[in-house]
């Protein structure tokens, strides 16, 4: 019988004992993040500088909890990005429930927000308090990202607690390969937010180019 584990308690080395993942630091294994940044229009600079103020006032009083992060900074991103609208629709708290390639082991959890085209999954959000670092929800967020019913396709990532954001990538196969971008802070000079919509939407036009292709 196999061991289940929250996927809040699982660690990278569970992942690479009993999944066999393995991390690319290879720079072409994750370009869309890394490819120039789609420019963005003035009104929606506008809106982005109104979430990083946002947030910049909301850690004046106490952290920001998983709620706050969502509607502070997640809300406007997606919105922007599009993912709202057809083709894509959106599941808040999706049960999942993946098992090892020897069913050692069993990883259950919830999604936090779960990006979707028609039944492909495009995008998984893990949102964190704003006290915690992105770090704590790589393994948590990979465990989803597993049970990703579509094979052959890659599954993106986010995690953010509202001031940093880190997004990964997750090809399936044997082994499955991961890779991570750089954090994006809002404590940078500037407005990394800027950064964060233009790999969304990057993502999000891989996707179309996907489906009409």
């Amino acid at each position: 019988m196999a061991d289940i584990i929250a996927a809040k308690d699982i660690t990278l080395h569970d992942l690479e004992e009993k999944f066999a993942i393995r991390l690319s630091e290879e720079r072409q294994f994750f370009q869309e993040w890394q490819s120039e940044q789609i420019a963005l229009g003035a009104e929606e600079k506008k809106f982005l500088d109104m979430a990083r103020a946002a947030y910049m006032n909301m850690i004046k009083y106490s952290a920001m909890p998983e709620n706050a992060v969502k509607l502070t900074v997640l809300s406007p991103l997606l919105h922007l990005a599009d993912f709202f609208l057809p083709p894509f629709h959106i599941r808040t708290e999706a049960s999942v429930s993946v098992s090892g390639p020897n069913e050692e082991l069993t990883i259950e959890g919830r999604i936090d927000i779960l990006v979707l085209q028609q039944n492909l999954w495009v995008l998984v959000i893990e949102s964190k308090r704003a006290e915690f670092s992105v770090k704590v929800g790589m393994a948590q967020i990979l465990s989803y990202m597993l049970a990703d019913p579509a094979p052959g396709k890659p599954c993106y990532g986010l995690v953010t607690n509202g001031g940093s954001f880190l997004f990964l990538k997750l090809m399936p196969g044997n082994p499955p390969v991961y890779g991570i971008s750089r954090v994006f802070d809002l404590l940078n000079p500037g407005n990394d937010l800027y950064a964060v919509l233009s790999v969304l939407k990057t993502i999000r036009n891989n996707y179309l180019s996907d489906a009409e292709g």
